[in-house]
């Protein structure tokens, strides 16, 4: 098992192929015996950073078709991110965003750079009790152009984390050493085993949140405070998402280095890599590119635009470990790409390439069971389907931000996609906008076909809060036999699946069926049914018919909100002793009963 130079944490993580968690690691059989069968292993294999392939590309604008994309998916990117400037049936009663960003890359082409709305359209909130918008004259409304600036919120935690990868690459810090080596006063409050590692992936002890801008006078004040913060629960019990344990790891790497953490982020991640719209505090002269965020009369801040949205953070001076960065899609771009290059662009490299390997290890992996979201590596959110959608993979990494931002990077289709948007104006009150997530990442990711392997492949509808089914009359009961068919399977982990099952009744009732799986040298059995990342690639499947068997079916179950790539079938055969029971490539292809599937014309 590979090692990580950055710990001793291994390298290769599972796979979710099976609705439990596989908790070895699958590899290629041995050579069988002459006439023997390999055995079948217990899941897919696993996909891990072991196997990611870092590129050496350099962005350019292009065309979808250039790198194997669907155009016609691609371009429905604008409308669906315009889609949000008003209310909708999953967002009532608002917008989901005055304006948004995005950005969509693959293989180092910008396939889209779009822009809806507007930055800056309210100047307060109505008095209670609504939340209506007070608008700015039509004249004083900014629009959102490509290249707005906006309040990142937390996907500022990933230039804290980059920047504290970097002292651990130089060795000055120590993942799994305490983090009271380096702040001492960290250990009040019965923190002293909590590690670096726990602050990065959240797993230390901390609650979640204090409000320190309310309830202290200084920022020396408040610094003390998140510092001095007690344990919730004990350390690597829990998984809490932690701003005080950002806040605390900014703190710490500027103790080992003696310097700020924004001159450690300019000179360690924006600098080399040339993002000059990104920093934290941006200057007064680019207000007017500015997105603006939310009224916070509250505070005594009123309309928020220009400074960071994040109390603590501004009350910590704009800069912390949690929030405070701004930036536009095109730099997020370019941060994006190095870490899909392997910590490199254009010949300016922030991190080696291990380093970035053992960031997308699940370091979680032991607490899933009770915190099923839970999966994280070393300061990125890994394989969330909730707003990565189709793009998630067991390798697959991104963060969200409160303001209404969020990156994806799949590794494995050399891809991302960006999203800002400023969905706190003028109120956070008005509602979140992970269905604007979900649109464009299924957007980007419906884009990248799947290729049926004949005429005939049918698609699961990718309906929400539903079960579909492709059912196959067999010409008479079986006696005995085998079925085989192709499938194509990406689903959200635990809450979607696929599942075959038979019936020796003529349809009245139905069992799973138990399959036999492979593609190349892979092997393994399922008891019928599927969840989680398949591969994305076609494995070939065999099934015993029971006897008296006189139909196949075919489902696909999903929950109200996220998906993967979807459910395939194709090249669908049952024979037995005395011929053949179906054939979908045939006479039999027209005998199929679709009830929420579609031919696959990808």
């Amino acid at each position: 098992m590979k090692q990580s130079v950055l710990g001793t944490r291994p390298l290769r993580t599972v796979a979710l192929g099976l609705a439990a968690t596989v908790l070895v690691t699958a590899v290629p059989p041995g050579p069988a015996a002459a006439g023997a069968q390999p055995p079948a292993e217990s899941g897919p294999p696993a996909v891990s950073p072991a196997d990611i392939q870092f590129r050496h590309d350099t962005l350019r604008p292009g065309d979808a078709r250039e790198v194997g994309l669907l155009p016609e998916q691609v371009d429905r990117l604008p409308a669906d991110l315009a889609a949000y400037l008003v209310p909708t049936p999953d967002h009532p009663g608002y917008p989901t965003y005055a304006g948004a960003v995005a950005l969509a890359g693959k293989d180092g082409v910008i396939v889209q750079h779009a822009a809806v709305g507007t930055a800056v359209r309210y100047a307060a909130v109505g008095p209670p009790p609504g939340l209506a918008g007070v608008e700015l004259p039509a004249d004083q409304q900014v629009p959102t152009r490509p290249d707005t600036i906006f309040d990142l919120a937390s996907v500022s935690k990933l230039f804290t984390t980059i920047v504290t990868m970097q002292q651990v690459e130089r060795g000055r810090v120590d993942l799994d050493a305490p983090v009271a080596r380096y702040v001492p006063e960290f250990a009040a409050g019965g923190k002293e085993t909590v590690t670096v590692r726990m602050l990065l992936t959240h797993t230390s002890g901390l609650p979640a949140f204090t409000p320190l801008w309310s309830r202290y006078p200084t920022p020396a004040e408040r610094f003390a405070a998140a510092l001095a913060t007690p344990l919730a629960a004990p350390p690597g019990t829990r998984y809490v998402y932690s701003d005080l344990g950002l806040i605390s790891l900014g703190v710490l790497l500027e103790r080992v280095t003696g310097r700020g953490l924004a001159e450690l982020v300019r000179d360690g991640v924006t600098g080399p890599l040339g993002m000059t719209d990104t920093g934290y505090n941006p200057a007064p002269e680019l207000r007017s590119r500015i997105a603006a965020t939310e009224y916070q009369a509250y505070a005594g801040r009123g309309m928020v635009w220009g400074e960071v949205h994040d109390e603590n953070a501004w009350s910590l001076g704009g800069v912390a470990g949690h929030a405070g960065i701004f930036s536009t899609a095109a730099d997020l771009a370019v941060l994006c790409q190095s870490l899909l290059n392997g910590g490199e662009y254009r010949g300016h490299r922030i991190l080696r390439a291990d380093t970035v390997r053992a960031m997308l290890v699940n370091y979680n992996a032991p607490l899933e069971q009770a915190y099923p979201e839970s999966d994280r590596g070393l300061g990125f959110e890994l394989n969330k389907h909730w707003y990565m959608m189709g793009l998630s993979s067991p390798v697959t990494f991104g963060h969200t931000g409160f303001t209404g931002t969020s990156i994806v990077i799949d590794p494995l289709s050399h891809s991302f996609l960006i999203l800002l948007s400023n969905r706190v104006h003028p109120d956070r009150g008005w509602g979140s906008n992970n269905v604007a997530r979900r649109a464009v990442a299924r957007d980007l990711a419906e884009a990248m076909p799947v290729l049926p392997r004949s005429r005939e492949a049918w698609r699961a509808d990718p309906r929400d809060l539903a079960t579909v089914t492709l059912t196959a009359p067999l010409r008479r009961a079986a006696h005995g036999g085998k079925a085989s068919f192709l499938l194509w399977y990406d689903t959200e982990p635990r809450y979607d699946s696929a599942r075959l099952e038979v019936s020796t009744d003529g349809g009245s009732t139905w069992a799973p069926a138990r399959m036999l799986l492979q593609h190349g040298n892979q092997r393994w059995t399922s008891d019928g049914t599927v969840t989680g990342y398949g591969g994305r690639v076609w494995w070939t499947a065999s099934v015993e018919l029971p006897d008296q068997a006189t139909h196949l079916r075919w489902s696909s179950t999903t929950d109200g909100s996220s998906q993967g790539r979807g459910v395939y079938v194709d090249q669908i055969s049952a024979t037995d002793r005395d011929g053949l029971l179906f054939h979908s490539e045939g006479a039999d292809a027209a005998r199929l009963v679709a009830d929420g599937w579609s031919p696959a014309r990808s």
